[in-house]
């Protein structure tokens, strides 16, 4: 009987895509754990994580024997969750050029550095960061994060136009990341908040 513990994640999506069950359950096994983690920091929740995950795997087992992985398979399963993850959260009330701009730096997050992410005091710094911000910066970026308005709806208020109040959420979240880019996971913890807060 083949131990399948000791197949290399390639040779585990060769038999995947032959329909192999002992070949799913051993990824399952090897990558459910992080797959949640990385997900219940986002969401905050843990039955909405494990949900998530469950359905993330649900999918690629019924897909098994048509895919196409041009990543390594643990960048793979990654990407498939936060692909679920922003789905998810573009369904709350958050604005979603926002959201755009976040999963865009957070794309750039290299996956590993997710455990060492210490939320608490990366919100606490990030709250001293926000009162930093230049005035009319600091008022749309708290409209969009804390209000949930949009940008056409910022704009109205503040009589701007939609492009600049992307402009300024977008310099907003980059002056952000400069100040505090020694701490991992600045987006990651700012789309928490926002989900949190919706």
């Amino acid at each position: 009987m083949r131990n399948y513990g000791e197949f290399a994640d390639e040779e585990l999506i060769l038999l995947l895509k032959e329909k192999d069950k002992l070949a799913f359950t051993e990824i399952y096994k090897r990558h459910w754990h992080l797959l949640y983690l990385h997900t219940l920091k986002i969401l905050g929740d843990e039955d909405a994580a494990k949900d998530l995950v469950q359905d993330t795997f649900f999918t690629f087992w019924q897909k098994c024997g048509e895919l196409q992985i041009n990543t390594n398979l643990k960048g793979y399963l990654f990407i498939a969750v936060r692909n679920r993850i922003f789905s998810l959260i573009r369904k709350k009330k958050v604005n979603p050029d926002f959201v755009d701009i976040l999963m865009e730096e957070l794309n750039q997050l290299d996956n590993t550095t997710v455990e060492r992410i210490n939320e608490r005091e990366l919100i606490r710094l990030i709250d001293i960061e926000i009162e930093q911000l230049p005035k009319k910066m600091k008022e749309v970026f708290e409209l969009s994060r804390k209000e949930f308005l949009t940008n056409k709806e910022i704009a109205e208020r503040l009589n701007m136009t939609e492009e600049a109040v992307k402009k300024q959420i977008h310099r907003a979240i980059h002056t952000l990341r400069l100040r505090l880019r020694n701490y991992a996971g600045i987006s990651l913890v700012l789309i928490s908040i926002m989900h949190n807060k919706a």
